[in-house]
């Protein structure tokens, strides 16, 4: 979703990365999903084509939660990618150039990483040192982008630096010892994330595991099976369901480790 800033460049429509708007195929493509996976979890645990297109209806929130997951995604693409601009701001510090200058040539090395100018961050740097060419605070603009960010480390790096403006403190040295704990701090998330990605990818499969045996043992031994499909037999699946369900709940739970 985009928001409307009016700002030194006349007012354009900035990305709120808080937000993520679904073009009108991934909202299409996401509700079919999502309501042929519901159909087809509900038959294979019900075997009523009724009560699974019931269920079906909730695969409408299927675009909820996919919007959700690509807001994520593209926050964290943006952390990382701000962690290249604060190598490029402290290297430039420690060079001798003044903060604004700083500021003005990221954007020129974020460009050598992110070759085609697509990248958000690189086109975050670039409104802010054109407001700085337009006799803005350098402050102003990046309070502006840690508002629409919705990324901590952007907010703590903003809030650190405004406050260290304000008070008159040493800003080369402050930019550099905030950029360091920044940077330390993402990397233990990295590895944090490279440790739980194995649990993750288990875990799916754990939540995989109930549907494939019940649908082969539908399809092995019929029979076997039967009683579980009238009466008392649908309280039981139905509990069976809704237990699966906690469990993805609160697997996801466990696996949001947050530093």
């Amino acid at each position: 979703m985009n928001i409307k800033v009016t700002d030194a460049s006349g007012g354009q429509t900035l990305p709120d990365y808080r937000q993520f708007h679904l073009s009108r195929n991934q909202y299409v493509g996401s509700v079919a999903v999502g309501m042929i996976g519901v159909f087809a979890a509900g038959y294979l645990f019900y075997h009523s084509v009724i009560v699974a297109l019931l269920l079906s209806a909730f695969g409408i929130y299927a675009p909820r939660l996919y919007r959700k997951r690509l807001a994520v995604l593209r926050r964290e693409r943006l952390k990382l990618q701000f962690k290249e601009a604060l190598f490029s701001l402290t290297s430039s510090l420690a060079a001798g150039r003044s903060v604004e200058n700083a500021f003005r040539l990221v954007a020129a090395d974020l460009l050598l990483v992110y070759p085609g100018g697509q990248a958000d961050i690189l086109q975050e740097f670039e409104r802010i040192g054109y407001r700085l060419d337009n006799g803005e605070p350098l402050e102003h603009g990046l309070r502006e982008f840690s508002e629409r960010s919705g990324v901590e480390e952007i907010v703590h790096f903003t809030d650190v630096f405004c406050i260290g403006k304000r008070s008159g403190g040493d800003l080369v040295e402050l930019i550099r010892q905030t950029s360091q704990t920044i940077g330390e701090k993402m990397d233990i998330q990295l590895e944090i994330a490279v440790m739980i990605a194995q649990k993750k990818f288990e875990s799916r499969i754990m939540m995989a595991v109930p549907f494939a045996f019940l649908a082969f043992l539908a399809y092995a031994a019929p029979d076997y099976m039967a009683p579980l499909y009238q009466g008392v037999g649908f309280l039981l699946l139905t509990a069976a369901l809704l237990l699966l369900l906690g469990c993805y709940w609160w697997i996801g739970k466990l696996m949001n480790i947050r530093i």
